[in-house]
């Protein structure tokens, strides 16, 4: 857990202060150093094919995924926490209807979903949100379904009734506040995946519009000169697998600690 909170402190501040940690604007192209594109002391990591600083797109990029990501499981937590807490305090047709809908969108692959929609809507930071948001949502509505099943029928729920409390205050007060360890593992293993899907999106052509940095988007560009170049692709895969990670060791870190309590 520890670790994995460095690695997303180091990460935030680079996202935070990027346009002070670097000399050169994201967007600034220079065909005359496409002939020397490694690292130097000019440029830490280097340039891309059109010249571009690979360290000032890698930390812009940072400021896209840090808010992309975040919003959109805050996006896929708000809905599926709702649709989870009606699903299990209600039951009955409201819990048939929110689970089958749920169903149905979870036997289709994501990225087919991704990809649908996208094509559908144009790609756009707020597409990917609502996309990310809504296919993510059902999983969340199924953990809060699951405790909600389990706590509604408790005495404090009960005594809740009793006091003559309306159904939104016991789902709201009484219910929701015992999902909230599960939620919050949840929330940072799914930034994990959301920062997978938000690379996949780009390096597909479907991510944010350019001429802005996306990490995957950076890798479409570069990944043909792998084997000339390797720098190119390799840091921007380099970003999103250690952003993933840590999210992942403070998603495990949290559990373990809950655990431990």
């Amino acid at each position: 857990g520890t670790v994995g909170g460095v690695i997303l402190l180091f990460w935030a501040i680079v996202a935070l202060f990027a346009p002070w940690l670097t000399a050169y604007p994201p967007n600034r192209i220079d065909y005359l150093l496409i002939a020397e594109p490694y690292p130097s002391r000019a440029h830490w990591l280097g340039v891309d094919n059109l010249g571009r600083d690979m360290w000032s797109r890698i930390a812009h990029g940072a400021r896209t995924v840090l808010t992309v990501a975040p919003i959109a499981v805050l996006t896929a937590a708000i809905l599926g926490s709702i649709l989870g807490l009606l699903a299990g305090y209600r039951g009955g047709w409201i819990d048939a209807l929110i689970t089958r809908i749920g169903d149905t969108m979870l036997a289709f692959p994501k990225i087919i979903l991704y990809l649908i929609i996208i094509a559908k809507f144009g790609a756009s930071a707020f597409n990917i949100i609502a996309v990310i948001g809504l296919t993510s949502a059902p999983i969340i509505a199924r953990i809060v379904r699951a405790v909600t099943l389990d706590v509604k029928n408790r005495d404090y729920v009960a005594a809740a009734r009793m006091r003559g409390e309306s159904s939104a205050y016991i789902m709201l007060v009484e219910i929701l506040p015992n999902v909230r360890g599960p939620l919050i593992v949840d929330f940072f293993l799914r930034l994990g995946y959301t920062t997978i899907a938000i690379g996949v999106l780009g390096f597909l052509g479907v991510g944010l519009p350019p001429p802005d940095p996306d990490w995957g988007g950076m890798v479409k560009e570069t990944y043909g000169l792998l084997f000339v170049y390797p720098h190119m692709t390799l840091i921007p895969c380099l970003a999103i697998s250690t952003l993933v990670i840590g999210f992942n060791f403070l998603a495990t870190g949290l559990k373990e600690a809950g655990q431990d309590g």
